[in-house]
């Protein structure tokens, strides 16, 4: 049985990473849920300060995956109209597939300012930053995916 449940770890991992690029699938929580999977079986035994870090890092990342592109935005000089606009295009942009998520923020962001009265030029530095967000936000995930995964290597070796 045990074998069995390390092997749907190893896929949570697997299908966390995944969803750290694919739009719609909650990469880090299903990474998570396969730590928790792995704790099942006798060969892992995590602790319960290790877990609930990483259940604490993975609401945050979560948190930031939204918050980021708007970061972004004002970063490169957008005005909170440009930050509504980004966050309101990742949710837009969730309903158009991966290429949505990348282009929803950014066109949100470029929309808000100009709605905000910028110049074209102006809103197009901003949606860049809603861009640059996203991809920050993503090595995000990624990273803390791939941490789940070296520990629970670590853990059965």
């Amino acid at each position: 049985m045990d074998i069995l449940l390390l092997v749907i770890a190893f896929v949570l991992m697997l299908i966390g990473i995944i969803g750290c690029i694919v739009p719609g699938l909650p990469g880090t929580p299903i990474a998570y849920a396969g730590l928790w999977v792995a704790q099942a079986t006798e060969r892992v035994d995590f602790s319960w300060k290790f877990l609930l870090i990483w259940g604490i890092v993975v609401i945050v990342v979560s948190a930031l995956d939204y918050i980021v592109p708007a970061w972004g935005t004002k970063q490169f000089g957008g005005t909170k109209w440009g930050a509504w606009g980004s966050t309101i295009g990742v949710f837009v942009g969730l309903f158009f597939g991966a290429i949505g998520v990348i282009i929803g923020p950014l066109v949100g962001a470029i929309i808000g300012e100009l709605f905000a009265g910028k110049q074209l030029e102006q809103a197009i530095k901003a949606g860049w930053g809603s861009f640059i967000g996203i991809l920050f936000g993503t090595i995000i995930k990624l990273v803390a995916c791939g941490l789940m995964t070296v520990a629970l290597i670590q853990a059965i070796w």
